[in-house]
């Protein structure tokens, strides 16, 4: 019974994280930068959630997804865009200062102190087993999510023109696709990612502080650099990969205050033996 709710556990962590590394990772291999503050976004979808659950949680969930998309579409065209042909140093310094950004805006508009939700969904019986329906639907909705992007990109010609940007930014663009738009599309995708994880995380702490998306963000960033940055498969697994690591030290009281340093070890020895992750592919840099 203990594995098999160690098991459980594990695909709905592992699922929550790896929605946020897909943001991630598709921004990286499309527009080559690492947005840090993705895990922001995460935050200020919680904070949606929370100021509009008193009318409804189901029009607190719409209202985060909506809110989130446009955070990133405004990130996106007033602190990326302009600097699509800068040095990644310039990029990098830019996402922190978006991230912190945002952190103070939270702080400033809404309070330092936390604010929370009560929400109980329950728990339904499978044999002897008693499991969350949150769990069930964290679960559920995360193999939905990462099977329809799948599908999404491999067959749609939106989907497609990701990956040609992807490959080559310069031929894409010579092929006749708006790279400015697919990026946009990209930017879009991942903060309704993005909003989505934030909404199972807001249901299962029921607490939002203006840190609230700092250490999941982390978090699936180290899942995405484990399953191969970039990759999109590479971030399920990433994902997967803690979500399972936390659900084992959760279940060993000796190991549970040592789960952190756990993951990030596991992201040391990956990046020490296979750099380019489970699934990532070495690119050769044209010269």
């Amino acid at each position: 019974m203990e594995i098999i709710m160690t098991i459980i556990n594990g695909l709905s962590i592992g699922g929550t994280y790896a929605m946020i590394a897909l943001g991630y990772t598709m921004v990286y291999g499309i527009a080559k930068m690492l947005n840090f503050a993705h895990g922001d976004i995460i935050m200020v979808g919680g904070y949606t959630i929370v100021l509009f659950f008193p009318i409804s949680p189901i029009i607190g969930v719409i209202a985060s997804v909506i809110f989130c998309v446009t955070v990133g579409i405004v990130v996106e065209k007033s602190a990326y865009k302009p600097l699509r042909g800068a040095s990644p140093l310039a990029v990098l310094i830019t996402a922190i200062g978006v991230s912190k950004l945002l952190q103070s805006s939270a702080q400033i508009f809404l309070g330092s102190e936390p604010r929370g939700i009560t929400f109980n969904f329950g728990n339904i019986q499978i044999g002897s087993v008693s499991i969350s329906v949150l769990t069930l639907i964290t679960i559920l909705c995360s193999v939905a999510v990462m099977v329809a992007l799948t599908l999404f990109v491999k067959y749609t010609k939106t989907g497609r023109a990701m990956i040609a940007v992807s490959e080559d930014r310069g031929a894409a663009q010579l092929m006749g696709i708006n790279v400015n738009f697919i990026i946009m599309i990209t930017f879009i995708i991942g903060s309704a990612l993005a909003a989505i994880a934030g909404v199972f995380l807001v249901f299962k702490v029921q607490d939002v502080g203006t840190t609230f998306g700092a250490m999941p963000g982390i978090k699936a960033f180290a899942a995405a650099v484990i399953g191969g940055i970039g990759s999109i498969p590479g971030a399920m697994v990433g994902g997967l990969v803690l979500g399972f690591i936390e659900a084992i030290c959760g279940m060993v009281p000796a190991l549970s205050p040592y789960t952190d340093a756990i993951e990030f070890a596991i992201l040391i020895i990956v990046l020490l033996v296979k750099p380019t992750g489970f699934l990532g592919k070495k690119r050769r840099e044209k010269v």
